[in-house]
């Protein structure tokens, strides 16, 4: 048993599929399927059910997992700490968001951040939502920044995660600018409206399958066009493609100059609130004055309203 047997242990135990589990350790399914075997060996009894889908955790795994999830944040830990002791310079705070908000909101949030406290380096990767839950969920990152609603499925479980929300946002229909005013929602199952889908991967599809905004019945679409990327979708949106459910916070711009036009009125929208991710626990000093820096600008716009409204 060595250390990479209980971050294979971690990985299945987190997606509970070998296939998926193999291709995020980089090795074959049959070679990781045996490692899992050796550490079950190793252990003395079955950690995993394999005869249901998705695998899951037998009593004895579940135990083991709390020993596996506590050793590895402690190694997590003493590496740092040596580090830190040793003089070395501190990696870098590592974050995965979504593509929209990478491109759009981190770098302003970042900078409001910076002016309350020094970061350091920073090291910010772009995926889909799943491929930045698994980031989190696997160490990779330190946190994540993503648009959340509470009625949306998460692979971030709240034992072992915690949030924090630093901005909201809002889900708008859009079609572009000069396109027919027909093109309005909720359309006719005569002539459905061209919809520009989220892909499964993205946070947003999530987001808006759990709100039943696109349930059938209520509007009449037809998919044309899907991608994770909702700044692809904006484009499409520009070019008169059909409608999508965008951010407002990449399409306020393009609404004030009449680019884009709603497809809806507001009761088609859908409020979101962007969330900060980290796992719980965290004990690295540059991460906990992130997360308290995150929290003293929140204290602070929040202070801003109160005396913008009076």
């Amino acid at each position: 048993m060595d250390l990479e047997s209980l971050k294979d242990f971690e990985t299945l135990s987190r997606v509970r599929n070998f296939s998926r589990a193999a291709d995020l350790r980089n090795v074959t399914q049959p070679a990781f399927s045996r490692r899992i075997r050796s550490l079950e060996e190793w252990v003395g009894a079955k950690l995993f059910d394999r005869g249901v889908q998705p695998v899951a955790l037998t009593a004895g795994g579940e135990r083991f997992r709390t020993f596996v999830d506590e050793c590895l944040s402690r190694l997590e830990e003493g590496r740092l700490e040596a580090r830190r002791l040793a003089g070395a310079a501190m990696p870098a705070l590592r974050f995965a968001a979504t593509h929209s908000l990478s491109l759009n909101f981190f770098p302003t949030w970042l900078s409001r951040l910076e002016r309350l406290t020094s970061l350091g380096a920073v090291r910010l990767v772009s995926h889909s939502m799943k491929e930045c839950e698994e980031a989190l969920a696997a160490d990779e990152v330190q946190f994540l920044l993503c648009h959340h609603h509470d009625s949306a499925s998460s692979l971030l479980d709240s034992h072992r995660f915690e949030s924090l929300t630093v901005a909201t946002d809002c889900l708008v229909p859009v079609l572009a600018g000069q396109q027919s005013a027909a093109w309005q929602l909720p359309g006719k199952p005569t002539e459905p409206l061209p919809l520009l889908a989220y892909a499964p991967e993205s946070g947003l599809h999530r987001i808006l399958a759990s709100t039943g905004v696109l349930k059938r019945g209520r509007v009449s679409t037809i998919t044309v066009f899907t991608s994770h990327l909702a700044v692809l979708l904006l484009t499409m949106v520009r070019e008169g493609r059909g409608i999508a459910w965008l951010p407002a916070s990449i399409i306020q711009d393009d609404l004030q100059h009449g680019v884009l036009q709603r497809a809806g009125d507001v009761s088609w929208d859908v409020p979101v609130d962007v969330r900060l991710f980290r796992k719980r626990g965290m004990e690295d000093e540059s991460g906990m004055s992130l997360w308290d820096s995150a929290l003293l600008l929140n204290a602070q716009s929040a202070g801003d309203e109160a005396r913008g409204g009076r």
